[in-house]
């Protein structure tokens, strides 16, 4: 079977199609981690999960490993999980505390700052050759520690943080910041789910760029109920907080696109996880906080959102963090961190637990609809008749507002226009378009505020 590499008419957003190609194309998916990976902002952890110094976490920055650390000075570093000898992995562990990653090849040691510190029989093999200081672990060109979660790029050209996120970061506060409030108030609680499905890495990610239309993937499980308030016979994946509320679909610069909520002006507390009175108590006062905190702003409820261009949460009911891994065209390594405010009480986090493992990972019962979708429609972009036909992305085309009622490129209706600026966007690092051409966006031109 030929594969094709990328051509720019595999993106065709005016005409709402897309070529199946970049589903299953081998060679798209090196280009991909050539042109894409090397230079996007990718999230790698939350400060959380490496407290003391020492502490370190194994995580991933598109295909490669990476170790997010603290070193003796507290300070946060991320380096390439290579040792600059032979390449051998210097760190074989997913999370843990040490006084120095030594390679389990030939020895050599370095300390959490990244420093080369060690090597076996340095002065009678190295004395005269040898600089330690030029032969450190790999550090990322750019990090940023965001309200805990911790984010870097390989690229030292790539927009700070703040401006890369764009109007887009007012979304993520709403998952990384305390239900009531509290400037960056949560946790990664418990451990990281990661599990590996057989789906390109890019369909989940679109997935969670919004699109609502794939509700009935999961009638069966709305009708058992598996909320947090399921034990009172309430039905559905989760508790009905939206039931009064405006759904917003919205696309930002950069590729990234969410799915948000505006409650009305009056933003009645709505009750909900009854399967613990100590936990409803605790969000019924959370509401009241947010409300006299933020005022209006608080109308805004988080829901589901991608950043560009695989890390996507969950906004409340589950509460979480996930990183799509690429792993191949045809499979993906799927972190999930599950977060919590650090000010809950353990009966929440208990009930919290228990709801977060019904409805995500390998084994919830709503992810399990979702992968199996993940994973046959990468099946269905692989066979030659297939791959000459592409998929259709017209869904509420044109339909949409500039900034308003919220900043972005806003639809009220469900819309696959958030996918469509997704595609647009990695086709622009596809060409290894300059920094602005790739943040270019309708909303940033109509406001006038390009970078």
């Amino acid at each position: 079977m030929t594969q094709l590499g990328f051509q720019n008419d595999m993106i065709d957003t005016e005409k709402g199609v897309i070529s199946r190609e970049i589903f299953a194309s081998e060679k798209i998916y090196q280009e991909e981690l050539e042109k894409v990976f090397t230079r996007a902002w990718l999230f790698v952890g939350h400060e959380s999960q490496i407290p003391k110094p020492g502490d370190f976490f194994t995580s991933k920055m598109g295909a490669e490993s990476v170790i997010m650390c603290r070193d003796f000075e507290q300070k946060i570093h991320v380096f390439l999980n290579t040792c600059s000898h032979r390449g051998m992995k210097v760190c074989l562990y997913d999370e843990g505390n040490t006084q120095t990653f030594t390679c389990p090849f030939h020895a050599w040691s370095y300390s959490p700052d990244g420093k080369l510190v060690g090597v076996p029989h340095e002065k009678e093999l190295y004395s005269h050759v040898l600089d330690k200081s030029k032969w450190s672990l790999i550090e990322v060109a750019k990090m940023e520690i965001y309200k805990g979660s911790i984010w870097a790029t390989w690229d030292k050209d790539a927009p700070d943080f703040y401006d890369y996120l764009g109007d887009a970061k007012a979304h993520l506060d709403l998952v990384l910041d305390g239900l009531d409030g509290s400037d960056g108030g949560t946790e990664v609680f418990g451990g990281v789910h990661k599990w590996v499905s057989p789906c390109n890495w890019k369909i989940p990610a679109e997935n969670f760029c919004g699109d609502s239309y794939h509700n009935p993937s999961h009638i069966s499980v709305d009708m058992i109920g598996i909320g947090p308030s399921a034990a009172k016979g309430e039905k559905g994946r989760r508790d009905n907080e939206l039931a009064d509320a405006q759904h917003l679909w919205i696309s930002f610069p950069g590729g990234h696109g969410i799915h948000s909520a505006m409650k009305p002006e009056n933003n009645a507390y709505i009750e909900a996880y009854k399967d613990n009175p100590i936990a409803e108590e605790y969000y019924r006062h959370c509401y009241e906080e947010r409300q006299i905190k933020l005022g209006d702003k608080a109308r805004i409820v988080p829901f589901v959102g991608t950043i560009f261009p695989n890390t996507s949460f969950h906004g409340r009911q589950p509460r979480a963090l996930c990183a799509w891994h690429p792993n191949g065209a045809e499979s993906s390594e799927i972190w999930r961190f599950f977060l919590v405010d650090k000010a809950a009480p353990k009966e929440v986090k208990d009930l919290l637990r228990k709801y977060y493992m019904r409805y995500s990972g390998p084994a919830g019962m709503t992810e399990q609809d979702d992968m199996e979708n993940w994973n046959y429609a990468t099946q269905g972009s692989r066979g030659v008749i297939a791959r000459r036909h592409p998929f259709n992305y017209q869904q509420s085309q044109n339909i949409y507002n500039i900034n308003d009622p919220v900043p972005g490129m806003v639809s009220t209706q469900m819309t696959e226009e958030n996918a469509r600026q997704y595609y647009t966007c990695w086709s622009s690092y596809m060409q290894e378009k300059n920094w602005s051409d790739i943040m270019a966006h309708p909303a940033q031109r109509k406001s006038g505020t390009s970078r």
